[in-house]
C-alpha cells in the first residue's frame, strides 16, 4: 500500500471518529435542551394551576363582610398580569425570565397580603371553602417550589454540558447559549411585615 493511501485512511478513520464524537456530544446537548425546556413548561403549569385557584378564592373572600375591596383587587390585577407573561421554551432568555419571574413575585406578594389580612376575619377562617382554598394554595405554591428547584437543576447541567471542553465547540456550532436561572425574588431575603 503507498504511503498517501495509507496517510489518507489514518486522516478518514480519525475524522471517522471526531466525527462521531461531535455528533454524540450535540445529541446529548439538545437532550439537555430538551430537558430543561420540559423542566420550564412544569414551572409554568404550576403558576398557571395557582392563577386557576385565584378566582375562586377571591369569590370565596368577596362573602365575608367587609372585607378590604383594595385587596381583592390588587390580587386579580397581579393575577392578571402574571398570566399575560408566557414563555416558550425555545426563548429562555435573561430577560424574559426575570419578567415572568417579577409578574409571577408581585401576585406571590399580592397573595400574601390576601392570606394576611383574612386573619382578621374569623367568619373568613372558619369558612370550609375559604380553609380548602388555602390548602390548595399552601400545596401548589409547595409544587411551585419543587418544580422551580427542578428547573435551576436541568439549567447547571445543561449550562455546564454546553460550557466544558471540547461540548462548548459543539453548543456553538449547534447555536446552543448557557439558559438563565430562576432566581430568588428580589427582597425574598427579608421576612414580610404583617400588621393588622
Amino acid at each position: 500500500m503507498k504511503k498517501s493511501t495509507l496517510t489518507l485512511i489514518i486522516i478518514l478513520v480519525v475524522v471517522l471518529i471526531f466525527g462521531g464524537c461531535g455528533v454524540s456530544k450535540y445529541n446529548s446537548i439538545v437532550r439537555q435542551d430538551q430537558a430543561v425546556k420540559s423542566k420550564w413548561s412544569n414551572v409554568e403549569a404550576q403558576y398557571q394551576r395557582r392563577a386557576d385557584l385565584i378566582p375562586n378564592l377571591v369569590s370565596t373572600v368577596k362573602g365575608a363582610a367587609n372585607f378590604e375591596k383594595e385587596t381583592l383587587t390588587q390580587v386579580m390585577e397581579a393575577r392578571a398580569k402574571a398570566t399575560q407573561i408566557t414563555i416558550k421554551g425555545d426563548d429562555l432568555t435573561p430577560e424574559k425570565v426575570q419578567q415572568y419571574q417579577a409578574a409571577q413575585g408581585q401576585l406571590s406578594t399580592a397573595l400574601g397580603r390576601l392570606l394576611a389580612v383574612s386573619e382578621a376575619y374569623p367568619e373568613l377562617k372558619a369558612n370550609q371553602n375559604f380553609r380548602d382554598l388555602q390548602a390548595q394554595l399552601e400545596g401548589t405554591e409547595n409544587r411551585i417550589t419543587v418544580a422551580r428547584n427542578d428547573f435551576s437543576t436541568a439549567v447547571e447541567s445543561f449550562n455546564s454540558t454546553v460550557s466544558t471542553f471540547p461540548n462548548n465547540i459543539v453548543a456553538g456550532f449547534g447555536g446552543f447559549k448557557a439558559k438563565e436561572y430562576y432566581m430568588a425574588d428580589k427582597g425574598s431575603e427579608n421576612a414580610p411585615k404583617v400588621q393588622f
